[in-house]
């Protein structure tokens, strides 16, 4: 028999990997749940032959030259799934259909592959685990919960739900960040123009005049030279700073130490720190209202936050659930979740609706994040002003200033 790879979710949520032999995957999913394991991942062992009466995989998709499945799209074919199911169409009938009118080339075929491979008997968790980059965590064991529970039409609804939620708050900050885009945009190429043209200019006349240049205008003359002898260096210097800081992001230590000061600075640290609640809340409440077990929600929670402070508070409060503890304990003990937040998961757990408080905290920050991207527009968009006025006057008091000087000397001469 085949040997198979494995990664899963134990009873205390904690992620274990290994091998184990079986017959069929379906077997080895089998064997594996009989053991207390919830399979996030499973492919059969490159060293071993494959299985002759293993179900048929799904077939790979096949990708059109430039096409790419955003989370939008996703995002629409949960609400189309979801509204077909409920509306009593059978789960492979409504795969096909909505597979049919797709047109994104590249979801279309995955979306053929997830129907194919629910039509070989696969549950849908299953067809769409075989596509990670699409489907992340949260997704499949959402669905997984929901066939587990018979409420796969619910569980899809409040998915799509939970989707185009985040989505909104996504586009929200997104459209708030364009104008101030915009304007450093602006200002950038302002400056630039004034460094590579301008200031030269200015220099050539000074020059003329042989007069002594003060040191603001010698820093700025001294900039421009830059700029404009050796311009291949500016490409050069960005494109480095760009990748470096992409690099150092990429590595655990510096993205926790960038999420730490990004954390603790005025106004910006806040407006993250409500946004990452809501993810929070919003996700952790919809995986607990689908059945997934507590300890559970709370790793694949933790997998879906970008910032690494919040993250690795959860892996505490995760350790501390598991051994007891009401969840709200920990919680307000890490000094990560505002005392509103862990009083209110505390009520719900003490009346049994945690999943509906959670909800109700996400809707809150919700609005909370309405009104954090309209205070912190309002702040940028001067502070963004004042820095354009103080740089390009610098530039025009430092080109005038020796031509002040220069007029004061011959008036006075005269």
């Amino acid at each position: 028999m085949p040997d198979y790879k494995y990664t899963a979710i134990d009873r205390n949520g904690a992620q274990t990997s290994g091998k184990i032999e079986a017959a069929t995957d379906e077997q080895a999913r089998q064997k594996l749940m009989a053991k207390g394991l919830m399979v996030t991942t499973l492919a059969a062992d490159a060293s071993a032959s494959k299985a002759a009466s293993a179900p048929a995989a799904a077939p790979k998709a096949s990708f059109s030259f430039g096409a790419k499945v955003t989370q939008g799209d996703v995002t629409v074919m949960t609400r189309q799934l979801a509204t077909l199911i409920i509306a009593g169409l059978p789960l492979l009938r409504a795969l096909e259909l909505i597979t049919k009118q797709e047109r994104n080339p590249a979801f279309k075929a995955i979306l053929a592959s997830v129907a194919e491979s629910v039509s070989q008997g696969n549950n849908l968790s299953e067809a769409l685990q075989a596509h990670p980059k699409v489907f992340d965590k949260l997704f499949i064991n959402m669905i997984r919960a929901g066939e587990a529970g018979g409420v796969l039409d619910k569980v899809l609804d409040r998915l799509a739900k939970f989707r185009e939620k985040a989505e909104r708050i996504q586009k929200k900050v997104k459209s708030a960040m364009v104008y101030p885009g915009v304007v450093m945009s602006v200002a950038i190429i302002i400056v630039y123009i004034l460094m590579v043209k301008v200031v030269p200019s200015f220099q050539k006349l000074l020059d003329g005049q042989k007069t002594q240049m003060p040191p603001l205008t010698q820093f700025v003359v001294g900039i421009s030279k830059l700029l404009t002898e050796f311009w291949w260096a500016t490409p050069v210097v960005i494109f480095g700073i760009y990748f470096g800081l992409k690099s150092w992001l990429a590595t655990e230590k510096g993205k926790e130490l960038f999420d730490r000061i990004i954390f603790r600075l005025p106004k910006i640290g806040g407006f993250i720190q409500i946004v990452s609640v809501s993810r929070f809340a919003r996700t952790f409440g919809t995986l607990m209202a689908s059945g997934v077990p507590i300890l559970q929600s709370i790793t694949i929670t933790r997998d879906t936050l970008d910032n690494v402070v919040i993250a690795k508070s959860l892996e505490r409060v995760h350790d501390r659930v598991r051994d007891g503890e009401p969840l709200s304990v920990p919680l307000e003990q890490s000094g990560v979740f505002p005392q509103m937040v862990t009083s209110m998961i505390q009520v719900g757990e003490e009346t049994g609706q945690l999943p509906e408080m959670l909800n109700r905290v996400a809707d809150i920050y919700d609005e909370e994040v309405d009104n954090a991207v309209t205070a912190l527009t309002s702040i940028i968009e001067p502070v963004l002003i004042v820095f354009l006025a103080v740089v390009v006057g610098t530039i025009v008091l430092a080109m005038f200033l020796p031509l002040i000087a220069l007029i004061t000397k011959m008036t006075g001469g005269g």
